[in-house]
């Protein structure tokens, strides 16, 4: 399809990258029930690494088959497709781009607790490109004593991605020297939003924030400059702005699943706040299939304005 005003207006925004890098991020903003709209709707099915397969897929048997999460995003219209080099490998080659796939490159698992959370890098960048991917995915824990080695190792990733005309989709979630109430504080996830776009991230993947400030210097910050957050969208609207006065894709996980007329108004006020759209996993895999494919059809069409 033609690149619309708001597709070009965003590669507008990534003058120093290559043509292979913009041509592979114009591919994820023109696929799906979104394209060319510049909203995303992506489903991640990197959860049974990170939580394990009963917690992933026990409430709906059929996600243990690779399968049936990439034909879940293609039925339902999504952008794209993120999974762990594993579950790409077992459908890229059926494939034959159908859909954007993003790669995500590192992962950790929850059988050990550690002070200093960091997940490994299992896959690599060549992974991605051999099984031909749009973009490769990393996620980094800024609060964790281990940030500098993930934003090191990142780096390193994002600019051998970059050679090979690949973006990167950055998964940003506070964890470590934080409370657990400040893990989605508004101030550390606008905070977590500016170190994504400050580290080169294409697109960037952060929680919903709450209505809550964990650092005392931000909480002053935000009371002189009076900076709203009593609503979700005020809150959305902060973390937008975070990433370079909304010139980077800022896009919202669903977290934990939880009720549709919840989940639905969550959307609504990402959507009003002025998020890029979302990362759809469990709230929408572990459902039935056909519940599945109302939901994300739902969040695309509130994405769309319709």
């Amino acid at each position: 399809m033609a690149y619309t005003d708001r597709v070009k207006q965003i590669l507008s925004w990534y003058p120093s990258d290559n043509p292979g890098t913009l041509t592979n991020l114009a591919r994820l903003l023109n696929t799906g029930a979104l394209a060319g709209t510049g909203k995303l709707v992506i489903l991640p099915v990197d959860q049974g690494f990170e939580h394990g397969p009963a917690r992933s897929f026990g409430p709906n048997p059929a996600g243990y088959d690779p399968d049936y999460h990439v034909q879940l995003a293609i039925e339902s219209g999504c952008n794209a497709y993120a999974a762990p080099l594993g579950f790409l490998e077992a459908v890229a080659g059926r494939l034959a781009g159908e859909i954007p796939l993003i790669l995500k490159v590192n992962n950790s698992d929850s059988l050990a607790k550690t002070a200093a959370p960091m997940s490994a890098v299992t896959s690599s960048v060549k992974d991605a490109v051999r099984l031909g991917c749009a973009a490769v995915g990393y996620t980094i824990y800024p609060g964790s004593a281990a940030r500098n080695e993930q934003y090191e190792d990142l780096r390193d990733i994002i600019a051998e991605a970059k050679s090979y005309g690949l973006p990167t989709v950055l998964w940003a979630y506070p964890r470590g020297a934080l409370s657990k109430e400040g893990e989605t504080a508004i101030d550390v996830v606008a905070y977590a939003a500016q170190i994504s776009a400050q580290l080169g991230a294409h697109i960037i993947k952060v929680k919903p924030p709450s209505d809550f400030l964990e650092q005392p210097e931000a909480k002053k910050a935000f009371e002189k400059a009076n900076i709203p957050t009593k609503t979700l969208a005020d809150r959305v609207r902060e973390v937008v702005r975070s990433a370079f006065n909304g010139k980077r894709i800022v896009i919202f996980s669903g977290g934990e699943a939880k009720e549709t007329s919840a989940l639905i108004d969550d959307i609504k006020q990402i959507h009003q706040g002025g998020g890029f759209g979302s990362i759809m996993g469990r709230n929408a895999f572990q459902r039935p299939h056909a519940e599945s494919i109302k939901l994300l059809k739902d969040v695309m069409n509130i994405f769309a304005g319709k």
